[in-house]
């Protein structure tokens, strides 16, 4: 785990519609500057427990900011196996938030073909 002196982000991935953690889904991560480019900082894949290895930020790289999580649910969807329509309601789900301090934010999600929800944990 990372260094608690310093700020770091976690995330989880729960699949709502199996009851399930939800492994291998892609998740990029993204730093929004203030003209509303984004720098890509992490690109990392869930394990079996819908859990990253390791925080996706965290240490040097943590600076308070506007940020990007996006979650590659279409992709997910279709190695479930799912018969989803096309375009299917969910594909890329994305997240913004801010970090103001440097401490530990976790950012999970909650998800199924058609909805999805938030919230910070711990």
């Amino acid at each position: 785990m990372a260094n608690q002196d310093g700020g770091f982000l976690t995330t989880h991935v729960l699949d709502t519609a199996t009851g399930r953690p939800a492994g291998g889904l892609r998740i990029v991560l993204h730093r929004l500057s203030a003209d509303g480019s984004r720098e890509t900082l992490a690109d990392v894949e869930t394990n079996q427990d819908g859990r990253c290895d390791a925080p996706i930020l965290g240490g040097d790289d943590f600076q308070a900011g506007r940020y990007e999580l996006v979650f590659g649910a279409g992709r997910y969807f279709d190695r479930m196996g799912l018969d989803l329509p096309d375009p299917k309601f969910l594909d890329e789900v994305v997240i913004r938030f801010g970090m103001d301090e440097p401490t530990h934010y976790h950012v999970p999600l909650l998800i199924s073909p058609f909805g999805y929800s938030t919230y910070r944990g711990s």
